[in-house]
Formats: structure tokens, C-alpha cells, sequence
């Protein structure tokens, strides 16, 4: 895909993974709708995407707000005559055991993680096929893929979104609008502040910006899915699926430590 003079709309714009998309794209020329929900940051992001030169507007709210949805897609038309392509990137999460996190985390996380998502892509379809050259992206994580105890209800909806992205992108072929799934590895934002996990726990972490040069990489290729982590990570992923047991065993030798370095993680 060509993304100079592309029209996109980015959620979860005003920080971390999505204020570094926005700035990579506006660098190849992309006109720019961000959501977010906080104005702050989402006001600051624009001021560097229009630094960088590029047109951009922002619609402050909840990803899982009908309202906020239709809002940002009507600015999306308004501003800049439709929509080439959307970026699921909003999450939150709530780590620990599965009965330390209560019935209001678990919905939040499947809410932002997952139906938010859907619906969205739902609502904006109709903009998408208008283009003639539409694309889903959908930011899932490496959990999705290996995913980790005292994650349950994170792998859970990232898993969904990526199975949602992979049954989307059969179901629209040939009808002029692709989907991408991205799996970044744990990526150093705000959301991995209250974190401690790390290398010593086998763990993979990335900054924003290679998280965002790579997913951007993979919509000028057409790529159908970008994973993180590098080549440790592909191994794993590729014992994950042949011999599941195995990583089953590397993680109950690290079961204690990364409870521990995992157990106040909260983005909500």
C-alpha cells in the first residue's frame, strides 16, 4: 500500500504504539484522524504530527462508546472525504490470577480489547470498501500467540482480535479491503509502566517506535501479519505449536518470579 495521501484513523492515538504510528505515517504523507481518551495527549501527539507536516485531527473518548465510535469515523469523512485505513490500537490490561481480577477488569479488558475493535470495524466497512484500497489493522500482542499465565483475560481478547482479524481477511477477499494483525512483543509505553517483567523472564521488550516502524513496514508490503520479538520470539512461537508442553515447563520454572513482577500490572 502507498500511504502518502491515505486518510487514517488511529485509536489509542495520543501515546505509546499509537503516537508513534501517527508520526511514521505522517512522515509517508498520511492524513491522520486520532482517538484517544484523554485530550491531552492526544493534542500533543497532533502538534508533532503537524510538525512533521502532515494534516491531522484528533476526537477525544471511549473506544467502547457507540457515540465516540460514530464521531470519530463522521471527522474522518468530514475532514478529509473518507477513510483508507483503520488501526485497532487501543488496549488495556489487568495481570494477576484469575480470581484476583474482578468481573469490571475482566469486562473492561474484553470490552476495549475486543468488542470495541470489532465494532469499529464493523461501523467503518462501509467507508473502507468506498476507498476501493481499504486495510484493517489490528494491534493484538505475542500473546495472542504464546500467551503467558496471569494473562488469562489479556490472551483471551487479544486472542479473539486475532482470530477476528485472520476470519475478516478471508471473508473480505477480494472485495477491496485487506486486514493486517500486528503481535508486537511487550513494548515499553505507559501501559507496561506498572510491569517489572523482562529479560530475566524470558521476556522480549521493544520500544514504540521499532514497534511502529515494523507494523508500518508491513502495510507498504501488504504483509498479512508483522510479529515481534525477533528470532527468540519465533522460536518460541514455533515450539509453542508443535510442542506445547515444553513451553508449559519454561514457564512453571519461572511461574513465582514473573507472578511477582507481573502482579501490580494495571492499565485501565
Amino acid at each position: 500500500m502507498i500511504l502518502d495521501g491515505r486518510t487514517v484513523l488511529i485509536t489509542g492515538g495520543g501515546t505509546g504504539i499509537g503516537r508513534e504510528l501517527a508520526l511514521v505515517l505522517a512522515g509517508k504523507g498520511a492524513r491522520l484522524v486520532l482517538t484517544g481518551r484523554r485530550p491531552e495527549p492526544l493534542a500533543e501527539t497532533a502538534r508533532l504530527v503537524e510538525a512533521a507536516g502532515a494534516r491531522v485531527r484528533t476526537v477525544a473518548g471511549d473506544v467502547g462508546d457507540a457515540d465516540h465510535r460514530r464521531a470519530a469515523l463522521t471527522e474522518a469523512e468530514r475532514a478529509f472525504g473518507g477513510l483508507d485505513v483503520l488501526v485497532n490500537n487501543a488496549g488495556n490490561v489487568a495481570a494477576g490470577r484469575l480470581d484476583s481480577i474482578s468481573e469490571e477488569e475482566v469486562r473492561a479488558m474484553i470490552e476495549v480489547n475486543l468488542v470495541a475493535p470489532i465494532l469499529l470495524t464493523r461501523a467503518a466497512l462501509p467507508l473502507l470498501r468506498a476507498s476501493g484500497d481499504g486495510l484493517v489493522v489490528n494491534v493484538a500482542s505475542g500473546i495472542a500467540l504464546v500467551a503467558m499465565p496471569f494473562y488469562g483475560v489479556y490472551a483471551a481478547a487479544k486472542g479473539g482480535l486475532s482470530q477476528f482479524g485472520e476470519a475478516l481477511r478471508r471473508e473480505l477477499s477480494g472485495e477491496g479491503v485487506r486486514v493486517m494483525t500486528a503481535y508486537p512483543a511487550a513494548t515499553e509505553t505507559a501501559m507496561m509502566a506498572s510491569s517489572k517483567i523482562g529479560g530475566e523472564h524470558g521476556v522480549v521488550r521493544e520500544s514504540p517506535q521499532s514497534v511502529a516502524a515494523a507494523i508500518v513496514e508491513g502495510m507498504e508490503a501488504d504483509a498479512l501479519r508483522v510479529v515481534g520479538g525477533g528470532e527468540a520470539r519465533m522460536a518460541l512461537i514455533a515450539l509453542n505449536n508443535t510442542e506445547p508442553e515444553k513451553v508449559d515447563a519454561v514457564f512453571a520454572g519461572k511461574k513465582a518470579a514473573i507472578e511477582a513482577a507481573v502482579s501490580a500490572h494495571r492499565s485501565l
